[in-house]
């Protein structure tokens, strides 16, 4: 068994009387106080979060943009420099190895970041799929530290933090799924006005060496604006009620793209991409839907959905009473015939039939 992980923030974190959970074999905080009370804070104010387990690759050389047209569901090479896209990365089979984000750095240099627990399965896909293209794809998860600050108070906090300077393209300016350049302490900084909560929010990619001081400052400059640390539990939660896939919970290598809604990732039209030839789910897959009941029971991952005379329909994959809204919310794959929005269903919760109704993902949207 292997040595848990940590991330350069440990010590801060353990200071903050974090609780602490193994996420992609990281030890990483689930809380710090109250989940509800970190994603009520996301909401409606802000929050900091360490994602610094999330992996990073470098995509550089004369070939970078084709070659990620060729080992990605999307047409990276299309992406205009400063901008940033979700992609998939897809096995030969067609299932999904991993959701990725790409950041067009420069013409021929690009930055790639994956979920934690996939990071041996995307470096030796990202490898494997070099040859014939001048390029380099670059392990760098060692090197850097990520952390996100979300929610609506996100810009004016990051915009008051001391020791952010040098920002290339002014705060009000950054639009989403974009980023700018600036410096921390005289270190590089990028900006990347991404995130995985459904709020407004900043991902800062940071050397891994001047993370600490990077926390402490931002949660100086948060001071007044109702900043709190967040844990993965918040995390979860808010990324439910956005909609947000999970790998391993919503996708993995037994999901197609479309079953998961993401067919709309997938550039079908690229003469050549890895898993191309296998798109097709088989004849009556089930796809994602989502689910609201009512009450405060909630149906959680691997509780089964029936129908009313006990017929399984399928699988909740995540599941949650919403802090936001109220009431129980889940995704879950369903057979076809079952997953037209508004259709009848029952939550199997421990013996007990809970009436729920498909619905349209996501469960909630920021307003502004």
């Amino acid at each position: 068994m292997s040595e848990p992980r940590y991330t350069p923030l440990r010590d801060r974190h353990e200071a903050l009387g974090a609780s602490f959970t193994d996420f992609g074999g990281w030890q990483m905080p689930v809380r710090y106080t109250s989940d509800l009370a970190e994603h009520h804070a996301v909401r409606q104010a802000a929050g900091i979060f360490d994602i610094s387990h999330m992996a990073e690759f470098t995509v550089r050389g004369a070939d970078a943009g084709a070659y990620l047209d060729y080992a990605l569901a999307g047409r990276l090479s299309a992406l205009a420099v400063g901008k940033a896209k979700y992609s998939l990365l897809l096995a030969a089979a067609g299932g999904i190895v991993d959701d990725v984000i790409v950041y067009r750095l420069a013409d021929d240099d690009y930055l790639v970041i994956s979920n934690a627990g996939n990071r041996d399965a995307v470096r030796e896909a990202l490898s494997a799929r070099v040859d014939g293209f001048a390029v380099d794809a670059v392990d760098v998860s060692d090197d850097y530290a990520l952390i996100a600050v979300q929610g609506p108070n996100a810009e004016a906090i990051l915009a008051a933090t001391p020791g952010i300077a040098d920002v290339s393209i002014p705060w009000s300016e950054q639009k989403y799924y974009a980023w700018a350049s600036a410096t921390f302490a005289g270190a590089p900084l990028l900006l990347a006005r991404t995130g995985y909560t459904g709020e407004d929010g900043f991902e800062l990619l940071v050397p891994a060496e001047h993370a600490t001081a990077l926390w402490d400052a931002v949660l100086a400059a948060g001071q007044g604006h109702g900043l709190v640390p967040a844990g993965l539990a918040a995390r979860d939660t808010l990324r439910l009620e956005a909609g947000m896939p999970l790998y391993g919970h919503e996708l993995g290598l037994n999901t197609a793209p479309a079953q998961a809604g993401l067919g709309r990732v997938v550039v079908t039209a690229k003469e050549s991409f890895v898993g191309k030839d296998a798109l097709d789910p088989a004849p009556g897959a089930p796809v994602l839907v989502g689910l609201v009941a009512e009450g405060r029971r909630a149906g959680r991952a691997g509780y089964t959905v029936v129908a009313d005379d006990d017929t399984v329909l399928g699988e909740i994959t995540s599941g949650a009473l919403s802090p936001t809204l109220g009431h129980p919310i889940a995704m879950a794959y369903l057979t076809p015939s079952s997953a037209e929005e508004g259709t009848a269903v029952f939550l199997d919760v421990r013996g007990t039939k809970i009436p729920a109704t498909v619905t349209a993902l996501p469960f909630y949207r920021r307003t502004k």
